[in-house]
């Protein structure tokens, strides 16, 4: 489950590095899924759900420091039209945004050097996601 986990992260990473010069929209939407898919692994674990496995949590945290480092670059003037769940207020609140990219990246370079086992990743786990429902909050429009 945590080779097949991490081996699609990966793989998604890839795939998104490679287009985003040509569609940004697209990129940017490979991006967000991987962080996606890598937080729908890690949440049971942190629910109690699952047993806690160390090379998920860091599979996710660097997810989390790629989209981190990409995604800034992935909404350049023009990528607000066409199938996009980013809100305008992106394009006039850009230093904002490279803000919260900066702060999920140091946060979750933080927790990836902190978390070492259960104890760790339950204190150290919650504020990294904290950061994402942030940006969700004013820059990504709601599914309809």
């Amino acid at each position: 489950m945590r080779r097949a986990v991490m081996t699609g992260v990966a793989l998604l990473l890839g795939i998104g590095a490679s287009l985003a010069a040509d569609d940004p929209i697209k990129a940017r939407k490979d991006l967000m899924d991987a962080n996606g898919d890598a937080t729908k692994a890690v949440v049971p674990i942190l629910k109690g759900a699952a047993p806690f496995q160390l090379e998920v949590v860091q599979a996710a945290l660097k997810s989390y420091i790629d989209a981190a480092d990409k995604a800034p670059a992935l909404f350049p003037p023009g990528s607000d039209q066409g199938q996009t769940h980013a809100l305008p207020a992106i394009w006039t609140h850009e230093d904002d945004l490279d803000a919260r990219f900066a702060k999920l990246g140091a946060d979750s370079k933080a927790a990836l050097a902190a978390i070492t086992d259960e104890a760790s990743f339950k204190a150290n786990f919650p504020p990294v996601l904290k950061n994402c429902g942030g940006c969700h909050v004013l820059y990504r429009a709601k599914d309809q």
